[in-house]
């Protein structure tokens, strides 16, 4: 890999890690607002579906973003941060795998 693929895979990996952590939080907010917020998450979730694609190409965004649209379409499941665990599993457990 060159010098310049290597920044720009690393910058991506950090995107990607501070975009999910605040997409996560953006899931969390429903719970701030009992049962107006559960009703925020139809709008949440197909973006967030759809965000976790843009994101993650692939298999691991597809899947990803199909994971994460059920996630917060489903009453109380936002707790779960899918979008920091596709990072975990794109950049430590794939990638360790595949040493």
């Amino acid at each position: 890999m060159t010098e310049q693929a290597q920044v720009i895979t690393e910058n991506n990996k950090t995107r990607n890690l501070i975009l999910g952590i605040l997409f996560d939080a953006i899931g969390l907010l429903s719970f701030t607002v009992p049962l107006v917020g559960e009703f925020s998450d139809v709008i949440w979730a197909p973006l967030a579906g759809f965000l976790m694609t843009w994101m993650y190409k692939g298999t691991i965004g597809r899947v990803g973003g199909v994971v994460t649209f059920l996630e917060e379409i489903l009453p109380f499941s936002d707790f779960i941060p899918t979008f920091t665990l596709t990072w975990i599993y794109k950049y430590w457990i794939k990638n360790k795998s595949a040493s």
